[in-house]
């Protein structure tokens, strides 16, 4: 079975991320929060790094509940901070939280978060034709700039276009690979 290139084919967490969640649309607010922060955590690290501690973030983060991430308190703060089994940078847990709080904004504004972030693509799809993939398009510099403006920190156009793949707005999955 081919897969993209990127994935490592001894990890098996790797392989099951790709064959099993990258690149589906996802639809529910939830696993958009929960990836719309993970994504942000990722910055400047692997995914990978990332997927390793993500049964232990949602353990720290109460699964990804908006609403109580959003009403984090110093304690809860510090409790991150001294938490292992996760990212412990300061700047990233205090973006989520604020991230969180503009997200709960976004939901009453549009609805739900489903509905402001595939309404950039009018809930198609983007489909891939080319191996050669981007780290950045027109449509993730959009989304960026509108998180940015609303006040969302770690939202940069390369972490944007990478949310993009892991929520399935953009289908990325090489040529050969399996699941293109």
């Amino acid at each position: 079975m081919q897969r993209c290139h990127w994935v490592d084919e001894k990890s098996e967490i790797y392989k099951k991320y790709h064959d099993t969640e990258w690149g589906v649309p996802k639809y529910d607010d939830r696993d958009l929060f929960e990836l719309l922060i993970l994504e942000s955590f990722q910055a400047g690290l692997s995914w990978l790094t990332v997927l390793k501690k993500r049964e232990a973030f949602r353990i720290a983060y109460d699964n990804f509940d908006v609403q109580k991430v959003a009403n984090y308190n110093q304690n809860k703060i510090d409790e991150l901070l001294k938490n292992e089994k996760i990212i412990r940078s300061k700047n990233k847990i205090l973006a989520s939280i604020n991230n969180a709080k503009i997200f709960i904004e976004i939901q009453k504004e549009y609805g739900s978060f489903c509905n402001y972030i595939w309404g950039f693509t009018n809930k198609k799809i983007v489909k891939n034709t080319d191996d050669k993939l981007p780290v950045s398009t027109e449509l993730s510099d959009k989304i960026s700039k509108d998180l940015k403006k609303r006040g969302m920190k770690y939202v940069g156009t390369v972490i944007v276009y990478s949310y993009l793949q892991a929520i399935g707005v953009v289908n990325d999955h090489e040529i050969g690979c399996f699941k293109y």
